[in-house]
């Protein structure tokens, strides 16, 4: 059972593990335990990112390469470097690894540079800068693993400059369906749906 059809060095399991664990040097064998050491690990970062280093001006695609080895860099050899293997999840395809280097620049200019930083926003451009980018990040799903948790700490990020606090993604997680159809969407351009749940989660934070 693979969240993911991957090809490619990247795509290598740990031995022993049932090809349900992505290979590492901990040697983590065992899903949940993989599971426990990237959630301890993630709040560390969250620790890091928005209580003590907030970045208060523009955010950059180095930031977000950056957040991710600091999270994931004593796990995987690959941390903080963009996939270099081509990926699809429940038929869908994410951005083509060969064009991932051009996409992220484009991103960084187009998106990041628009809607960063979000001080004195106020719902509606927070929402909206939150919905683009949001969708945006995810289909293009950057990284080998973990880009899911990237851009809610994005996300986060971008609230917390704007004066909120952490989005509450408790509505993401119960329609599921439905936040997977909104990233989808985006896909042609169409940013309504995700506006959508992103004002749900900044209206619970």
């Amino acid at each position: 059972m693979t969240r993911y059809d991957v090809a490619g060095v990247q795509g290598m399991f740990e031995p022993d593990s049932g090809d349900l664990v992505l290979a590492n040097k901990l040697g983590i064998t065992d899903p949940s335990d993989m599971d426990e050491a990237e959630l301890v690990l993630l709040q560390k970062l969250y620790e890091s990112v928005l209580q003590e280093h907030l970045p208060t001006g523009r955010l950059t695609v180095h930031h977000l390469r950056t957040w991710h080895r600091r999270w994931l860099g004593n796990v995987y050899a690959w941390a903080g470097q963009w996939r270099y293997v081509n990926m699809s999840k429940g038929g869908f395809p994410f951005a083509p690894a060969a064009q991932l280097a051009r996409l992220m620049a484009a991103f960084d200019q187009e998106q990041l540079s628009r809607y960063t930083p979000c001080s004195g926003y106020d719902g509606k451009q927070l929402t909206e800068a939150i919905a683009v980018t949001h969708v945006e990040f995810i289909l293009m799903h950057p990284f080998r693993e973990g880009n899911g948790r990237i851009s809610r700490l994005l996300a986060d990020v971008m609230a917390v400059q704007a004066g909120h606090g952490p989005l509450d993604y408790s509505s993401w997680e119960i329609n599921k369906k439905d936040y997977v159809s909104a990233i989808q969407l985006g896909l042609g351009g169409n940013y309504e749906p995700m506006k959508h749940w992103v004002a749900r989660a900044l209206e619970a934070d």
